[in-house]
Formats: structure tokens, C-alpha cells, sequence
């Protein structure tokens, strides 16, 4: 399984985030059932990892992924892009064959 990998720009964006919220320590990335294309990307905080997740530090930031989703997420880069409609996470993943318009849902 190739790694996933954490931009500094992800790194930066997640430190900011958990500097001025005290929601947990750890951003969790996960692969969820749903979305207009199969399956989509789930964002959320927690306080410590779970037994089967790994953690991706960069720079201090701190990213949980279950092996479930890790399966789909694989040779990944997570990224945070700033344009000029909006900024978000991005997920570069080679494993995906078709997404949606939005980013945010992708299949397999």
C-alpha cells in the first residue's frame, strides 16, 4: 500500500485550525459510503487514534486514517488548496476513476 502523504500547506492549514479550536488533537480523514459519486471524503476531529488507525505527522500537524479507508486512500496527497472560490481540502487520490464537480465524492 503506497503512503499517504500530508502537503505543507495541509500541515500549516490544520495546525491554524487546531491552534484556535480545542475540538481534539488530531484531524481524522476518512472514506465514507455516499456522495453523487460513490463514496466521499469525511473530515472530523478527535482526541486520540484508534487501534487500527495510522498517523500522519508533517510539521507538527497530526492526521488519523482508519485501514478501511486507507484502503481507498492509498498514494494520496492531502492538500489544502486557497482559490479565488474558496479554500478547502483537497484530495489527490490516484486510486479514484471518476469525481464529482464539487471534489468531494469519488469512485473507484
Amino acid at each position: 500500500m503506497d503512503q499517504v502523504t500530508l502537503s505543507a500547506s495541509a500541515a500549516a492549514q490544520i495546525n491554524a485550525i487546531m491552534a484556535k479550536q480545542k475540538l481534539g488533537n488530531y484531524l481524522r480523514v476518512s472514506v465514507e459510503g455516499g456522495g453523487c459519486s460513490g463514496f466521499q471524503y469525511k473530515f472530523d476531529f478527535a482526541d486520540a487514534p484508534e487501534t487500527d488507525d495510522i498517523v500522519l505527522e508533517r510539521d507538527g500537524a497530526m492526521v488519523l486514517i482508519d485501514s478501511v479507508s486507507l484502503e481507498f486512500l492509498g498514494g494520496s496527497e492531502i492538500d489544502y488548496a486557497r482559490e479565488l472560490i474558496g479554500s478547502a481540502f483537497k484530495i489527490r487520490n490516484p486510486n479514484a476513476v471518476a469525481a464529482c464537480g464539487c471534489g468531494t465524492s469519488f469512485s473507484v
